[in-house]
């Protein structure tokens, strides 16, 4: 399988470097000052705050050169429209790795429906200059998969295919049977979350302020319950059955742990990712 990984941020340069390490034929899409480090060092790996780093020379290219058999694309929400245009006219199967609570429909339109496989990457970690640093393996990580499935639900011989490459390289891959419920579901937990770390000036920060966390939880239900679909995850149904004072508690515990910390990164691509879900949570909730 010829793979162009598109987006070399912490996700696509973490995923093209295992897939380049388990011997695949994979390159990776990079512009401007990122393209000219990775074409000068590589993809520069160090986990957690480890100051060993090690380098992975995996191939790199500035624009498609050839024929792919899959593009997997790692951008954020409001890039994907630039995205589009610069893969329409390219051969192959593409894999949306990312969050997207449109759905199909867009995507297809630009580049052929046959062509769209969506999915959302487990690998988590921050660019630290020129270094990706990501998370130390866990057990907790080894258990997080990739989910991955065609738009309309069905297990086809390309999805089994992209899930055994995949795991050969060591990513927890699945094949994912509700995959667009299950984006949209990420997204109606995800945004009312980073807004509320937003405004309230991070995660400690809300932590420590109830009535925020008590209307974060409001309209995480409200977006489940504008869903077309049933959450997927089931477990998602939490939000919507657990009393609001044990939510708090859960959620005042987690935005205190370890796990949190990444949700205090600020920045003006997060913002405008959160802004770009937040339109498309509020196309479907008009549409419904």
């Amino acid at each position: 399988m010829r793979l162009l990984v598109y987006g070399a941020g912490v996700t696509g340069s973490l995923f093209s470097a295992r897939m380049y390490e388990a011997g695949h034929d994979v390159s990776l899409l990079a512009r401007g000052e990122r393209l000219t480090a990775l074409r000068a060092h590589g993809v520069l790996l160090a986990e957690g705050d480890s100051p060993a780093t090690r380098q992975v020379s995996v191939p790199v290219v500035e624009r498609p050169v050839d024929r792919y058999d899959l593009t997997a694309v790692f951008v954020r929400t409001h890039q994907v429209d630039a995205v589009l245009e610069s893969i329409a006219g390219l051969d192959g199967d593409v894999l949306f790795l990312l969050n997207w609570a449109a759905g199909p429909g867009p995507l297809g339109a630009a580049i052929g429906r046959e062509r769209v496989l969506l999915g959302f990457p487990p690998l988590a970690g921050t660019m630290d200059g020129e270094v990706v640093r990501y998370r130390a393996t866990t057990l907790m990580t080894r258990l997080v998969s990739m989910p991955i499935g065609e738009p309309d639900g069905r297990t086809t011989p390309r999805l089994e295919r992209i899930v055994r490459t995949f795991r050969s390289a060591g990513i927890n891959a699945k094949a994912e049977p509700q995959m667009d419920a299950w984006l949209k579901t990420h997204a109606a937990f995800e945004v009312p979350l980073g807004q509320a770390v937003r405004a309230a000036g991070g995660p400690e920060a809300l932590a420590g302020d109830p009535d925020a966390i008590r209307d974060m939880i409001r309209r995480m239900r409200h977006n489940l319950e504008a869903m077309p679909t049933r959450p997927v995850p089931r477990g998602f149904n939490a939000l919507r059955t657990l009393p609001e004072g044990v939510l708090v508690a859960l959620f005042r515990r987690f935005l205190r742990s370890p796990t949190a910390a990444p949700l205090g990164t600020a920045s003006p691509a997060v913002s405008a990712e959160l802004d770009r879900m937040a339109e498309q949570m509020r196309a479907f909730s008009r549409a419904r």
